[in-house]
């Protein structure tokens, strides 16, 4: 992959597709973690393949829901090996990531009711490896409280563009002071805290994009989930799904 003496991740991606590639690409940055909602592992994992080249680095991550749809806490994983359903209890799918040894990061702290909050980063402190600090869905007393939770535990910071739209691709990354190799090498540097910045574009054209993503977050958390949840039947990664093999039996 890209040499050099850093490497630049947009951490965390909604969307991939060949405008997304190169859209990430004309921004400078070294790779993509593609961790889409309602995705299974294997699927994931096909796409970010698909898109992988020697220019750009794809990762498959998945952003588990833990807990029921009106308590659910958010959790990036990456790195697993088997898959982590939705709705498990917070500790059943922490007790899976460590298991697998995966690098667990924590996105959009304290935000609104659908993220960890301070008690809940501090209960797994041993387990989580990052706090995202910056987020363009977030205004900014949410990136003030999101960096006092990570400064308060000691924890490394990450960013993302958390991009649910292509136009927020490589608005914000995380940059390692070290050139990194293949997916192991990133979830390495996550689980190993190897030093990085946290890194936004800025100006009215990244206000703009960022107020866009804000905009998204009523649409998708209104009218598409409520025919997600009580419309389309079985979501591909709910626990009761064929595809877990009863792993997750009863502890939902």
């Amino acid at each position: 992959m890209t040499g050099g003496e850093s490497f630049r991740v947009d951490m965390h991606v909604k969307v991939l597709d060949e405008r997304v590639v190169e859209r990430a690409k004309a921004r400078g940055l070294d790779a993509l973690v593609y961790a889409p909602h309602f995705t299974r592992l294997p699927d994931v994992r096909e796409r970010a393949d698909r898109f992988s080249d020697d220019d750009l680095l794809v990762v498959p991550g998945r952003e588990v829901f833990t807990g029921s749809w009106r308590n659910r806490k958010h959790v990036l994983a990456v790195g697993l090996d088997d898959p982590v359903p939705d709705f498990v209890p917070l500790e059943a799918a922490m007790a899976e990531f460590d298991r697998q040894n995966a690098a667990v990061l924590v996105p959009h702290p304290e935000f609104l009711t659908v993220s960890l909050d301070a008690d809940d980063v501090a209960t797994y402190r041993d387990t989580v490896d990052a706090v995202e600090t910056y987020n363009p869905k977030h205004w900014p007393h949410h990136d003030r409280r999101a960096s006092a939770v990570a400064a308060d535990l000691d924890l490394p910071a990450f960013t993302s563009s958390y991009a649910h739209r292509r136009r927020t691709v490589g608005e914000a990354w995380t940059e390692f002071a070290t050139s990194l190799d293949s997916r192991a090498d990133l979830v390495a540097a996550l689980t190993r805290g190897v030093d990085r910045r946290v890194v936004h574009r800025s100006g009215w054209t990244h206000r703009l994009r960022c107020a866009a993503e804000f905009a998204h977050l009523g649409w998708e958390n209104s009218y598409e989930k409520l025919d997600r949840v009580l419309l389309s039947g079985t979501e591909p990664t709910h626990p009761d799904h064929v595809a877990y093999d009863d792993r997750f039996e009863g502890v939902y």
